[in-house]
């Protein structure tokens, strides 16, 4: 007998929530890392609490090794802003709070989206991204076994 939605929930759960960190420095030299806090009682993750600084190209990276490698339809990530990083604007460009809320935010919902996805969730990429200090990009693709 298959269990409810409802008690699959109670039983399994996986919790992502990204804070972010602002690196000080000159305008021309300022950073935006994301800190990656994950939470999860699903058996396929080694780590049950891990935390990770992620850099806006790490989630990008991501997003390349599971279109590549995986079967499922990857979500899109949230734009690049290039027009925010041109000389001479009026506002704060990519460091504006209202723009990097709403990239927190969607970094945050592609993040769950994959997370969520049984077959994404086998990936040993994704187990990189969210538990691993450091990505390396060199690592042989493949399936996570439990």
């Amino acid at each position: 007998m298959r269990p409810s939605q409802g008690a699959w929930f109670s039983k399994h759960s996986f919790r992502f929530q990204l804070c972010l960190e602002i690196l000080s420095g000159f305008q021309s030299n300022l950073q935006i890392n994301y800190f990656s806090l994950l939470q999860t009682n699903l058996p396929i993750f080694k780590l049950k609490e891990s935390c990770v600084r992620r850099r806006y190209s790490d989630f990008e990276w991501l997003k390349n090794e599971l279109e590549r490698d995986s079967k499922i339809v990857v979500p899109p990530l949230p734009g690049k802003a290039l027009k925010r990083q041109l000389p001479f604007r009026g506002d704060e460009g990519i460091f504006e709070e209202s723009f990097i809320e709403e990239r927190r935010q969607g970094l945050e919902q592609f993040i769950n989206k994959i997370a969520g996805h049984p077959l994404a969730q086998n990936e040993r990429c994704l187990h990189m991204f969210l538990q691993e200090e450091t990505i390396d990009r060199n690592y042989v693709p493949g399936k996570v076994r439990q």
